[in-house]
């Protein structure tokens, strides 16, 4: 089964200017099977779309807990981001390039971004890579990025594997 790891943040993003002071930057990349889509989009559906049970569950119980602080739900943040265009997932699409899709959405704790970009790796082949920038705006938002952060790491790789697991079928 292939894994999905670690690996450093692009240095080639729209997001590079937000990696300085950035309370979480990680990025994690899978090998892609040799028949998986070529379109960014498509790949990125396939990862971020039609999650594990035990995921939807983990953001259940995070918009219930959240809510008491007046943060945004994931369904509202997708209602919210589908009112101005693609969504993936629950989070909008905010911008897209032929090698670069970028999601995110503001909240009044913190501020992410999530890149995720097909790259050719020598050693590796094709990858799927998904990073994820944060920056947080109160004690809220670090609270908040220390509860998850563990699950958070979690959570994408399994959402890269499950994907890689879906394109071999």
């Amino acid at each position: 089964m292939t894994k999905a790891r670690a690996v450093p943040m692009p240095g080639i993003s729209v997001l590079v200017p937000l990696y300085a002071d950035a309370d979480l930057l990680d990025a994690f990349a899978i090998q892609l099977p040799a028949k998986a889509n070529d379109d960014l989009e498509v790949l990125a559906r396939t990862a971020f779309e039609h999650q594990a049970g035990w995921i939807r569950a983990l953001t259940h119980v995070r918009d219930v807990v959240m809510a008491t602080f007046g943060v945004k739900s994931s369904r509202a943040v997708g209602i919210a981001g589908a009112e101005r265009g693609p969504v993936i997932g629950y989070l909008p699409l905010l911008s897209k390039s032929p090698t670069e899709l970028v999601l995110g959405a503001d909240d009044r704790h913190l501020d992410f971004r999530v890149t995720i970009q097909l790259r050719t790796d020598a050693a590796n082949g094709r990858e799927l890579l998904a990073g994820t920038v944060v920056h947080c705006h109160n004690r809220l938002g670090r609270l908040y990025l220390a509860t998850i952060a563990p699950f958070h790491r979690v959570i994408v790789r399994a959402n890269l594997e499950r994907a890689v697991r879906e394109m071999r079928t």
